[in-house]
């Protein structure tokens, strides 16, 4: 596929050659190369041509004998829909090692902007507050916003903190990108039925991915978030949200500057990576998932860059434009799935997906994808798990699955994400161990309540009722039998 531009046509094969896409769609998802091959080179045929000229321009600046990752990362970190798929994709344990590294560069980049209209920028939005004073060169960039340093004088000390502020132009390179999105997704409609390949709702899922990054660069969402994120890790001595600063608006956010280094790149022993691993896996994922809020708030991006370990031992979670919030409803029909899984029951397993508000959940094909998924399950070995659980959804979604909210997306991300980390961090904590010891203290607190509920009740922050739990104990017997034929019928 060439594109005319000018008198030169760029040859996107060649372009893809030499950044080795095919190394950064795993070996799971080998069956949609072909589509997914397509889908960026239409894509970036379809941005404006002073756009696709800088972009080429980049890949001449590096080194004739630059590898292919390389050229890969600086190719994702000119648009910031590729620069967050980068992010997403570098901790993904099936890509390349070398590939890896370089994506992982995206979580957190030196900048080569110029901070002169920035600071205007700043100056401009909050006059000249004599008690501000701004550095000259700026500390990080990410996919869509810059980070400039700066020092205030309060009760006569002087303060940290940082602005985070909107790349110049990324609203208009953002808008430009997400209008393309419509028309790839009837593109991707269109060539993966010729394909042969299961016919997703691309039309739902892209404009699901319009609306989130649109929030992006919402940074008056951001500071929001942050304000729900504070309250909700209030009581966590080791887990920390960076206060936020007066000089914050719509595009603009200051806050409180944290000293240390990404979790990843600190030097840690092995027990206090164990430590640190339990503790971002309980203050991010369980604490809100086994509670009663309606609805919880989770991190939806949760790569290695806003994730730094401070230098007084605790974790500050940055970055919170992108957050899921999951209803208590939805994280009730997750607790039956699992429930389900205990069980090797399909029929329950069905009806959780049904409540999570899968349509179909009893159709052939689909029903036949939570057999396998049992199958697997018993012949891994392994009890049930969150793993299990995300990949029995991503199972479904790629087989064209539809009905899962855009919330529940972003949660899988943050898992995959998250456990990326966990692995990159070296620690042996399986990341269910410790979502379950906490679910298993909740259990513990509420026995008393239980005891004056009514039996189907659900208003516990475990999402099950006594009921439910009653069932899980009569199906002990069944299910045994069901591992049984389930081993013996796959060996």
């Amino acid at each position: 596929m060439d594109m005319g531009m000018g008198d030169a046509a760029i040859d996107f094969e060649a372009l893809f050659e030499s950044i080795g896409l095919h190394a950064l769609i795993p070996a799971s998802l080998a069956a949609w190369r072909p589509l997914l091959v397509e889908a960026l080179a239409f894509f970036l045929e379809h941005l404006p041509e002073d756009r696709l000229a800088a972009l080429l321009a980049e890949q001449f600046t590096l080194a004739a004998d630059a590898p292919a990752a390389a050229r890969a990362a600086a190719l994702l970190a000119q648009c910031p829909t590729l620069h967050k798929l980068g992010q997403v994709v570098a901790r993904h344990h099936e890509l390349d090692p070398e590939l890896r590294a370089h994506l992982q560069q995206l979580e957190t980049m030196p900048s080569t902007l110029s901070v002169s209209p920035i600071v205007h920028r700043i100056r401009a939005a909050f006059g000249t507050d004599a008690r501000l004073h701004i550095a000259d060169a700026a500390l990080a960039e990410g996919s869509v916003a810059v980070v400039l340093p700066f020092a205030w004088w309060e009760d006569g000390r002087l303060h940290d903190g940082v602005f985070k502020v909107l790349k110049p132009a990324v609203t208009d390179r953002l808008a430009q990108e997400l209008a393309v999105l419509p028309a790839l997704a009837h593109f991707l409609a269109t060539r993966g039925a010729r394909l042969g390949l299961p016919a997703i709702d691309y039309h739902g899922h892209l404009a699901a991915v319009q609306r989130l990054l649109t929030q992006e660069i919402r940074l008056d969402v951001e500071q929001a978030n942050m304000h729900a994120a504070a309250e909700l890790l209030a009581d966590d001595a080791g887990v920390f949200v960076p206060r936020l600063l007066p000089w914050c608006s719509t595009d603009i956010t200051a806050m409180a500057r944290v000293r240390g280094s990404r979790v990843n790149d600190a030097a840690l022993s092995p027990t206090q990576r164990r430590a640190l691993g339990r503790d971002m896996i309980t203050a991010l994922l369980a604490r809100p998932f086994w509670s009663q809020a309606e609805p919880a708030i989770f991190h939806g991006d949760l790569h290695g860059g806003n994730l730094l370990l401070a230098e007084d031992g605790r974790l500050a979670v940055l970055d919170w434009s992108l957050t899921a919030r999951l209803a208590k409803a939805e994280r009730e029909a997750l607790v039956a799935i699992a429930l389900g899984g205990m069980a090797l029951d399909e029929g329950q397993i069905r009806d959780g997906l049904a409540r999570l508000g899968m349509r179909d959940a009893d159709c052939p094909q689909q029903a036949q994808t939570v057999a396998d998924s049992l199958d697997a399950l018993v012949r891994s070995g392994r009890p049930v798990g969150f793993d299990w659980l995300v990949g029995l959804l991503d199972q479904l979604a790629l087989q064209g699955a539809a009905g899962f909210g855009e919330q529940l997306a972003v949660f899988r991300k943050s898992w995959l994400s998250l456990a990326g980390v966990l692995r990159d961090l070296g620690t042996d904590v399986a990341a269910d161990l410790p979502l379950l010891s906490i679910g298993l203290q909740k259990f513990a607190a509420e026995m008393p309540a239980r005891l004056l509920a009514p039996a189907d009740s659900r208003a516990f922050s475990t999402h099950v009722s006594t009921a439910d739990l009653i069932a899980l104990a009569g199906a002990s017997w069944p299910a045994s039998l069901r591992y049984w034929s389930r081993l013996l019928g796959t060996t």
